[in-house]
């Protein structure tokens, strides 16, 4: 049995964004292939991946551990990419996201870095909500742009918006038309999960309570809306996340703003990374 990285990668957008569609808008590229090209992994492993329905498409148990394991090898992948050109010296540069963060780099800066530097190949890598550094302290990026807080020593960061903090609840929640909401508020809702591996900084803060061990564990911005839509828990986002229909974001009171920041290692970045950061703070100012 021999699985491509493409496939992996097709596969793990899906799981991320638990809905075909959005998985083939993420990956500019139309949807039947796509779909087509997920038969084709399941036929090959022969497993079902993914249960799916009208209103999307969930991991079944093998997919799960298909999930896991392909994660880990893909961050194998592009480390190793990452190694080679670095004793290559051949220039390139990989930016760490988050997937909300995705579209603000494959739409303005990275067009913005190719024209100063045509020559460069840039590479894009998504992390998941156990990563908040976007794959930087794990050597895996070189520049990352990402959100507050997360455990940033050895971490150079440079602030571009601040960003309001809010709740996510069903439209048909009683607090859904509030104008705001308190931690008192909120007491003894059920709160999403994150990964028992996240950054222990970015899980106090983007959790609202103790999560019950019942609560489900999300991994993606989407599964975390999905689980307020379908399960009716709570979470937090920032004020400005677009959301799925039927759900509202109210501002919570009791947490401080996020920042949308640029972050580097802080050992001496090099040029490229100086160069990126430099157009990321200008495009934000």
């Amino acid at each position: 049995m021999a699985v491509d990285l493409r496939s992996l990668r097709y596969f793990v957008a899906v799981a991320q964004e638990r809905h075909i569609g959005r998985a083939a808008r993420r990956l500019h590229m139309t949807q039947p292939p796509l779909s087509r090209a997920i038969r084709e992994l399941e036929d090959e492993l022969g497993v079902t991946l993914f249960e799916r329905t009208s209103k999307g498409v969930t991991l079944t148990a093998a997919g799960t551990v298909m999930y896991e394991e392909s994660v880990a090898l893909l961050e194998r992948a592009d480390l190793l990419r990452t190694r080679v050109s670095a004793a290559a010296g051949a220039a390139a540069l990989t930016i760490g996201t988050l997937a909300d963060t995705a579209e603000l780099v494959a739409g303005t800066l990275v067009a913005r870095f190719r024209e100063r530097h045509p020559s460069v190949e840039v590479s894009i890598r998504e992390a998941d909500l156990a990563d908040p550094t976007a794959g930087l302290r794990a050597g895996l990026v070189d520049v990352a742009l990402t959100r507050t807080p997360f455990e940033d020593n050895g971490i150079g960061v440079r602030i571009l918006r601040r960003i309001p903090v809010g709740v996510v609840l069903r439209e048909d929640d009683p607090l859904a038309g509030r104008e705001s909401v308190s931690a008192a508020d909120l007491t003894g809702r059920r709160w999403v999960r994150l990964p028992d591996n996240a950054d222990p900084v970015w899980a106090a803060y983007w959790t609202g309570g103790s999560p019950e061990g019942s609560a489900p564990i999300v991994r993606t911005i989407q599964e975390c809306l999905q689980a307020v839509l379908w399960n009716t828990t709570c979470a937090l986002a920032p004020a400005d996340q677009p959301l799925p229909a039927g759900l509202v974001v109210v501002p919570f009171r009791d947490r401080p703003p996020s920042h949308l920041v640029v972050a580097h290692a802080k050992s001496t970045p090099g040029p490229l990374v100086r160069s990126f950061v430099q157009l990321a703070v200008d495009s934000f100012r």
